[in-house]
């Protein structure tokens, strides 16, 4: 009995050791199994999507290319298609959120079914622009995109108990809202639910947050907020004038439930936090900055922090204008200033210059010649060529030189005097150079004869 017993045991040992592998073979695969079905869980979500409203020039195209870190100077029309990558460092995961831009016309809004249905309404984050170089337009822009997109929602016709569910997505979204923890991380993560994070105090919305529930998470983004030094200088823009728009932005994101931040693509402000705000929305990563009121240029408050206690304290700093006053009453559009140099002057070709002074000239009465414009009558200082005595006839054909001889303007004396002194040496040059009178002339003996008789009687007066 003892042999065959020795022979059995080999063969039950071999058993044994084959059904041992095959549990451990069965365990390997459950595991395997097991960590690819956690993977998948954990997996980033596919085909999220940003909803991007806004008006024309307010940066919308710009501010979505900064964050995804390329350069699209190109800007498209009706409905623009663009992407952010979204990386989980902590699971080595990439995924692709799609972001849509509308066009600032108000005609386009009927592509919206292309970007959004009924059933992706749930991956959806709507981010409304405001163009803060243009604060008179905020509140009207804000108020007319929110109406767009409440109507394309109403279009969609999804189940009333469907978006009852979404909505109250949104309310406990907004009262479980908590300060976020002072360690940053290093990367993006993906926040781990924790226990009793169903137990927590939820406190009861405040009359106006929520009302105008659009069943999606807002995200108010006012861009070019570097142009608040510009306010201030060009149009005279005060600390309450900033505190009022501010005050009037936030009382429209508690009405959507609805986060807002300051943002500047030309000096990069607050675009690194922007995009962890949007990947923290979307995706559920761990977000740890808290809410930032102080820097008029750099506003942040996240979706759930705000009340109207808190906004109250920002109309503690009104002197001039009241909360209540109509937006457009106090933030004005400035008129508009022309400059001279606005006007663009074009050159006048050259030849057609030309020809319009030649016409003027044409136009103009020729001017006559010396000889014919000099009158025998006239005066002695207003011609080089004096006048004879009064009741004496003039000498016809003078010389050359008479003609150029001018009277010496600074000799004192009356214009009688000066005119006997010119004749009496014109005529002492005419004697000289032998050019008398022209022998036709009346009187022309005559005077040659006074002339030379007043000569002999000057040189004995001399003797």
């Amino acid at each position: 009995m003892a042999p065959v017993l020795e022979k059995q045991l080999p063969g039950a040992a071999g058993a044994s050791d084959n059904n041992n592998e095959e549990e451990e073979g069965q365990n390997l695969w459950s595991s395997i199994l097991s960590e690819v079905s956690t993977r998948s869980n954990s997996k980033l979500p596919s085909g999220k999507n940003i909803l991007v409203f806004g008006e024309d020039g307010s940066g919308k195209t710009t501010l979505v290319a900064k964050l995804q870190d390329t350069d699209h100077s190109k800007k498209g029309r009706g409905l623009e298609y663009l992407y952010l990558n979204v990386h989980d460092e902590d699971r080595d995961d990439l995924t692709r959120c799609n972001v849509w831009i509308l066009d600032g016309d108000l005609y386009h809004k009927g592509l919206l079914k292309f970007a959004v249905s009924a059933q992706s309404l749930r991956d959806c984050l709507a981010v409304f622009v405001a163009d803060m170089s243009r604060p008179w337009t905020i509140m009207e822009s804000l108020q007319k995109w929110a109406s767009v997109l409440r109507d394309h929602v109403d279009k969609l016709k999804i189940p009333p108990e469907d978006m009852r569910e979404l909505e109250q997505n949104m309310v406990k979204a907004f009262q479980e809202y908590t300060e976020p923890e002072d360690a940053t991380p290093a990367s993006p993560q993906r926040r781990a639910p924790t226990a009793g994070e169903d137990e927590a105090v939820v406190l009861p919305l405040g009359d106006n947050t929520l009302t105008h529930n659009l069943g999606i998470p807002v995200l108010i983004v006012c861009t070019k907020c570097d142009a608040v030094s510009v306010l201030e200088k060009e149009h005279d823009y005060r600390e309450e004038h900033f505190d009022f728009i501010q005050s009037h932005i936030r009382r429209f994101c508690l009405q959507y439930g609805a986060g807002l931040i300051y943002t500047s693509v030309k000096e990069e402000k607050n675009l690194d936090l922007l995009y962890k705000y949007i990947v923290h929305k979307m995706y559920d990563f761990q977000f740890t900055t808290p809410a930032l009121v102080v820097e008029k240029d750099a506003v942040f408050i996240p979706s759930g922090w705000d009340n109207e206690k808190k906004i109250g304290i920002v109309h503690e700093n009104f002197t001039t204008v009241r909360p209540e006053d109509p937006f457009e009453d106090f933030i004005t559009k400035p008129p508009v200033r022309k400059l001279v140099h606005d006007k663009e002057i074009n050159a006048e070709d050259e030849q057609v210059f030309l020809m319009k002074q030649q016409s003027l000239l044409a136009k103009q009465p020729a001017t006559p010649t010396r000889g014919a414009t000099e009158s025998p009558g006239r005066t002695a200082s207003g011609s080089p060529r004096p006048a004879g005595r009064a009741g004496q006839p003039t000498v016809p054909g003078g010389s050359p030189m008479a003609a150029v001889k001018k009277p010496d303007p600074n000799m004192k004396g009356g214009a009688a005097n000066e005119g006997v002194l010119a004749n009496f040496f014109n005529s002492l040059l005419s004697k000289k150079t032998g050019a008398p009178g022209s022998p036709g002339s009346p009187g022309a003996g005559a005077v040659g004869a006074g002339v030379q008789g007043s000569a002999k009687k000057t040189e004995a007066g001399f003797d």
